[in-house]
C-alpha cells in the first residue's frame, strides 16, 4: 500500500491489517471467525508481498501458540479473532505474558455468551481488562473508536509490546471492523526500543538463552510476579490515554469507549440542543484505566452515566475510580444490540426530569 497524506476509504478490519504490516508485522497466524475475517483475508494477500508469513492455523489454540514461537524467534507477530475465539486463546495469552513475549492480539467483539451472534458488542471488557486467562497478568488494552485510531493504535501496539515485552490487545467490535470510513494512513515512525537481546536466534558464539514461564524454585515465581507488577505499574504511570468532549461546562458526563462512545458523542450534541450540558469522557486505554482523570471530574460534575454495549462491565471500574464521590448510573444494550443517539439522550432527559436515583431500560 502506497502511503499518501490524503484520506483513504477502507474497511476497519483491513485498516488494522495494513497498519500492522506498516509497523513491521511479519508473522500472522489466525483462524476464521466472523466478524474479523477480513483481517486474515487481507494478511493472506499482503504478507507474501512484504516477505512475511501468513498461516491459517487449524484452530485458535494453534494460532496463539504459533505467535508464541514467532515472537520468541524475534518476529513482530499478530493474531486476531472474535469473542469465543479469543476465549480459546486465553491460555496462550497467559503463556505469552509469563514468558515475557511481545505480540499484538486483536479482538473484534461479537455478541455473546457462547456462540451468540455476529453483531458488534462490547461484552468482552472483563475478559480483556481483568486477564481472562490464568495467573496475575495484565495487558495494555486499546479501545479505538475510529478508523484513524485503528491505524494509529495498531502501530502503537507493536511498539508498546516490544517496549514492555508483553502482549497488547486491540479491543474493538464488529461494527467498527465492518464499516468503512476515510482516514489518513500516516507513515510508521518507530519509537526508541530496547534491543531484543533475549530472542532465540541461535547461540553460536554466545551463551544459550531460555524463554519459559515455569519457575519451580522456592519463592522464584513470586519474585517473577512482583517483577510483572512493577511492569504494570509503569504502564499505569506512562500509558493512560483518554479523550474529552464538551467538558468545559458539563454537568452530566457520559462515559463510554469504542463504538458506544461514537453514539454518545452524537447524544451529547442532541442534549445540548435541548439545554442539557452533557459531556463525553472516553477511555482509550482500558488498561491502564484513567482512574485519576475520572476522579478529578467528581469535583465539578454531579452525575456520570456509563454507556456500554453489555450488561455493565466498565461501569464497575468507573465506580471504583470515583470512590463514591458522585453518582454513577448505567445504561446498556447487550447481545449485539446497539443503541441510537436519540435513545441515550432520552434516558438522560428522563433522569433530569425525574431526578430518580437510577436509570432503567
Amino acid at each position: 500500500m502506497e502511503l499518501k497524506s490524503e484520506r483513504v476509504l477502507m474497511r476497519g478490519n483491513e485498516v488494522i491489517a495494513e497498519a500492522a504490516i506498516q509497523a513491521g508485522c511479519r508473522f500472522y497466524a489466525g483462524y476464521p471467525i466472523t466478524p474479523q475475517n477480513e483481517i486474515p483475508e487481507y494478511m493472506a494477500k499482503r504478507m507474501p508481498e512484504v516477505g512475511g508469513v501468513f498461516i491459517q492455523a487449524e484452530s485458535e489454540l494453534a494460532a496463539i501458540n504459533m505467535v508464541y514461537g514467532a515472537s520468541a524467534a524475534g518476529a513482530r507477530a499478530m493474531t486476531s479473532s472474535s469473542s469465543p475465539g479469543i476465549s480459546l486463546k486465553q491460555e496462550g495469552i497467559s503463556f505469552l505474558v509469563g514468558a515475557e513475549l511481545p505480540a499484538v492480539i486483536v479482538n473484534m467483539q461479537r455478541g455473546g455468551p457462547g456462540l451468540g451472534n455476529i453483531s458488534g458488542s462490547q461484552q468482552d471488557y472483563f475478559q480483556a481488562v481483568k486477564g481472562g486467562g490464568h495467573g496475575d497478568y495484565r495487558m495494555l488494552v486499546y479501545a479505538p473508536f475510529s478508523h484513524q485510531e485503528l491505524w494509529d493504535l495498531t502501530m502503537k501496539a507493536f511498539d508498546k509490546a516490544d517496549l514492555y515485552r508483553n502482549p497488547v490487545m486491540i479491543l474493538s467490535d464488529g461494527i467498527l471492523g465492518q464499516m468503512m470510513e476515510p482516514f489518513v494512513p500516516t507513515a510508521y515512525e518507530p519509537g526508541t526500543l530496547p534491543p531484543k537481546d533475549w530472542i532465540l536466534d541461535g547461540c553460536e558464539g554466545r551463551e544459550p538463552r531460555v524463554i519459559k514461564s515455569l519457575y519451580m524454585g522456592e519463592g522464584e515465581l513470586e519474585q517473577k510476579n512482583l517483577g510483572f507488577k512493577q511492569k504494570y505499574d509503569r504502564m499505569k504511570a506512562s500509558e493512560v490515554l483518554y479523550e474529552e468532549h464538551f467538558m468545559e461546562d458539563a454537568d452530566v458526563v457520559l462515559v463510554a469507549f469504542g463504538i458506544a462512545a461514537r453514539v454518545c458523542l452524537s447524544s451529547c450534541r442532541l442534549l445540548r440542543q435541548k439545554g442539557i450540558k452533557a459531556g463525553l469522557f472516553r477511555p482509550i486505554t482500558l488498561f491502564p484505566f484513567p482512574d485519576e482523570a475520572l476522579r478529578e471530574l467528581t469535583d465539578r460534575v454531579s452525575v456520570l452515566v456509563v454507556v456500554e454495549l453489555n450488561l455493565g462491565q466498565m461501569v464497575e471500574d468507573v465506580r471504583l475510580a470515583v470512590e463514591g464521590r458522585t453518582k454513577v448510573f448505567f445504561y446498556g444494550r447487550t447481545g449485539g444490540a446497539v443503541m441510537f443517539p436519540e435513545e441515550v439522550a432520552l434516558k438522560i432527559e428522563e433522569f433530569y426530569s425525574s431526578r430518580t436515583t437510577r436509570l432503567s431500560r
